[in-house]
């Protein structure tokens, strides 16, 4: 096979090199006037809601029909099978349009390929490291980045035939498949998690149960002895008997996490991962001493100061600015992130952890919550196995991912790494 050179480096001499524009009906971006929020009607999607190479509609707001008909133009409704590409601030993310009724806001570019790119195949394309690289330098801002269609459209892209597109969609999707499963297998291990905390620290269903003369359900003697049988009087309404209200605080140990770091000190390369305070969690690795040391059996929380979000991490790691980790205090860490998590909502450019750590909860015996806590265990175990999994197929696809896109990487040879893997 011979090849030829390209912006990406050399590429079969089959391969169209040319501006990405002659592989696009039509590339736009988004709506800037503002549009009402509705608890119903379709999805009005900004760059935050796309993430992860999909659509995440558990973050996105929606708009009434009304102004989704009357109010937009059709480059603000994009259709099944263009490609969203994020512009203004976490620039470069992509996904798939996979709906109707959806609109996009002025942070969103749309991108409607033409018969000779495939859409998945496009989204794989720009989610490639060179093709990050040149829209990274092509942005401008030094705070809030911005990528503009007008450059994006310029820039120079090597497309193989229809026929080799599908090839490799075959083999990067096999491998974003089995991800997406292990992420929806534990989405639903901790959903059971919660509903589990839910009924015994929110609606005290084993209490009313033996309030009322019964054995609680599903739950052994000895974890049924830890509750009480009546409820009592406090700020918050009737509660256990026995049990407290107190703040966030009250309950947690705040943790320090020795030296930070920042985005320009991660690197591809190192031992120790480094969180961020955004969603995307980490951002990179160093080889220093770790400046939190959890482990699976002693878990530490991590509250994102800026965006609200909370994970519960299982090993070592270093932190950048605004990563606030903490344990239970008086109380197991488990239960603590299922006392905490979720209470505060995010307000953008806002500090949150003073509004956090006065927010009230309802307190049981160190006991009951270490009852829970082993309970749990086994889902919180499998939770960690299989994202470690979804993490060694990601690294695999990364990895995959470029050198299929730049055809420096047979099929199979693709295949016999995935199969090895």
């Amino acid at each position: 096979m011979s090849f030829k050179a390209a912006e990406v480096g050399f590429v079969p001499e089959c391969w169209l090199v040319e501006p990405l524009r002659h592989f696009l009906e039509l590339i736009t971006y988004g709506f800037t006037n503002p549009m009402p929020d509705a608890d119903d009607g379709p999805w009005k999607l900004t760059a935050k809601d796309v993430i992860d190479g999909r659509i995440n509609y558990a973050t996105a707001r929606k708009t009434t029909l009304e102004a989704f008909q009357n109010s937009l133009t059709d480059k603000s409704r994009p259709l099944i099978g263009d490609v969203l590409l994020t512009k203004d601030g976490s620039i470069g993310r992509v996904a798939v349009v996979d709906r109707t009724g959806v609109c996009i806001n002025q942070s969103v570019a749309l991108l409607r390929p033409n018969k000779k790119i495939i859409p998945e195949f496009l989204k794989y394309l720009l989610l490639s490291p060179h093709y990050q690289r040149v829209m990274e330098g092509d942005s401008d801002g030094s705070t809030i980045k911005h990528i503009y269609i007008t450059r994006v459209d310029k820039m120079q892209v090597a497309i193989p035939p229809l026929h080799e597109q599908e090839k490799i969609l075959q083999v990067i999707s096999a491998l974003d498949n089995r991800i997406t499963l292990l992420r929806e297998t534990n989405a639903t291990l901790e959903a059971i998690a919660q509903a589990l905390f839910k009924s015994w620290f929110v609606d005290f269903d084993p209490v009313r149960a033996k309030q009322q003369g019964r054995e609680p359900e599903n739950m052994d003697e000895a974890t049924a002895a830890l509750f009480p049988d009546d409820f009592e009087e406090s700020e918050l309404g009737l509660v256990p008997r026995g049990w407290r209200v107190g703040n966030f605080e009250s309950f947690i140990k705040r943790l320090s996490v020795g030296k930070k770091y920042d985005q320009k000190t991660a690197s591809s390369e190192g031992l120790v991962p480094i969180l961020d305070q955004g969603k995307s969690g980490i951002i990179g690795f160093h080889n220093d001493t770790p400046g939190v040391k959890a482990t699976l059996d002693e878990p530490v929380i991590v509250f994102a100061n800026h965006t609200c979000y909370m994970r519960l991490i299982t090993f070592a790691f270093s932190a950048i600015q605004n990563v606030l980790p903490f344990i239970g205090s008086g109380v197991d860490t488990v239960w603590t992130y299922y006392a905490t998590k979720d209470r505060v909502k995010f307000s953008e450019y806002k500090g949150h952890w003073p509004d956090f750590a006065i927010e009230k909860a309802i307190v049981p015996n160190e006991e009951l919550t270490c009852a829970y806590r082993n309970t749990v265990d086994p889902l919180i175990r499998r939770i960690c196995e299989n994202e470690l999994q979804a993490q060694t197929l990601a690294t695999l696809r990364d990895t995959l991912l470029p050198r299929l896109i730049s055809g420096q990487l047979r099929l199979s040879e693709a295949d016999a790494m995935i199969e090895q893997a």
